[in-house]
């Protein structure tokens, strides 16, 4: 099966002018906007049909959501929290505006949020788990100032997160999952202490992730989702254990995740509602594994990998 490259182009083109503004769904979705625009950007990025025809009013408006102690919310008037932070960075990366952001108030934002454990929180309400920490310090390092908060804290806290298996919990004592693993090795990788980890170890039980069929799951029972197809499989890719993975099997998973006779875009898996959290992942995944014409994702930032040689 093949790779509909113009089906995702005109589903992802047309993601914001599906969702009329009198709609039930453009209120349910509104604080989840600045994550669907790095997603939809993500993928535009991977297809390599990104272009500039509307660079400047989605910079203008990823940069009129950062609010005055530096965070950014999930779309204008929302909360701040680490994760649209990080989205925003990601985004203005992509179209080379970074140079138009107020680093120093960012910076100061994420410093804020890490405790005395070196856990990091999600917003000024305190939600702390692995995925803070690992945004928090991407951010940073893409901004060139992870020295801004307590690098040896942030791993001793990610280590106390790892289970028996060599795989992670969202917080300390919690069960393993494929997203939160991604999350502390990614953190690792970004903290330059990959060191710590038994990559066998770990390698081994993201292998087992993968099910008849060819996808992967988070847990160990759990059916196969794609979006696991970029957790696991990045993962891999930073311990250097990708191999071990059934890459054939896997893009023929992807690829049959695809949406062939509707709007286009990828599901969770075959049969499934397309959108764009799993379109991105999915192609993001297919580039790991040097599907043809994509331009690679880079497994720790989930950015194009040009963009940081």
């Amino acid at each position: 099966m093949a790779l509909d490259r113009e089906r995702l182009r005109t589903y992802l083109l047309n993601l914001d002018r599906d969702i009329l503004e009198d709609s039930i769904g453009f209120y349910t979705s509104e604080h989840l906007r600045m994550g669907g625009a790095y997603w939809t950007i993500g993928s535009l990025s991977a297809l390599q049909r990104l272009d500039d025809s509307r660079k400047e009013e989605i910079v203008n408006w990823v940069l009129s959501c950062q609010k005055e102690n530096g965070g950014f919310g999930g779309n204008v008037n929302h909360d701040v929290h680490i994760n649209n932070t990080h989205y925003a960075v990601l985004i203005l990366m992509m179209y080379g505006a970074l140079d138009r952001l107020d680093k120093d108030r960012v910076v100061a934002y994420v410093q804020t949020l890490q405790h005395p454990d070196g856990s990091f929180s999600s917003d000024e309400w305190g939600e702390s788990d692995l995925r803070f920490t690992y945004s928090a310090l991407a951010v940073l390092k893409l901004l060139n100032r992870v020295d801004a908060v307590n690098l040896d804290k942030a791993v001793e806290h990610i280590l106390r997160c790892r289970n028996f298996e060599g795989a992670f919990g969202a917080i300390p004592d919690a069960e393993s999952h494929g997203a939160y693993t991604f999350c502390a090795v990614a953190a690792l990788a970004v903290a330059r202490r990959l060191d710590v980890l038994d990559a066998d170890q770990l390698g081994y039980w993201l292998m087992e992730r993968q099910v008849k069929g060819g996808g992967l799951n988070g847990r160990p029972e759990k059916l196969p989702d794609v979006c696991y197809s970029w957790w696991n499989l990045s993962t891999m890719a930073i311990i250097g254990r990708d191999h071990w993975i059934d890459k054939e099997g896997l893009t023929a998973f992807i690829l049959q995740s695809q949406d062939l006779d509707g709007r286009g875009g990828i599901a969770d898996r075959p049969g499934d509602e397309p959108d764009v959290f799993h379109t991105f992942f999915g192609l993001s995944a297919l580039s790991l594994m040097g599907f043809s014409d994509l331009q690679r994702i880079d497994p720790v930032y989930a950015l194009p990998a040009a963009l940081l040689s």
